[in-house]
């Protein structure tokens, strides 16, 4: 079965955070999202990899300014 796409709103239920976290992730941490029309969608699997890697850390590497 495929897996199907979450929201904003889905990932940030999913995560326990605001959804101005995840478009702050998005954009500054390289949160892996698909622009779909006008709408960020995602795979529950490549945000759990992506937390796992440490991308959602406070002093993470990625997309560090």
């Amino acid at each position: 079965m495929t897996e199907p796409w979450a929201s904003v709103e889905d990932v940030a239920k999913h995560l326990g955070v605001v959804k101005d976290s995840v478009y702050r992730w998005i954009e500054h941490r390289r949160l892996p999202a698909h622009k779909i029309g006008r709408l960020w969608k995602f795979k529950l699997s490549e945000v759990d990899k992506w937390v796992r890697v440490g991308g959602a850390g406070e002093n993470g590497s990625r997309g560090r300014r």
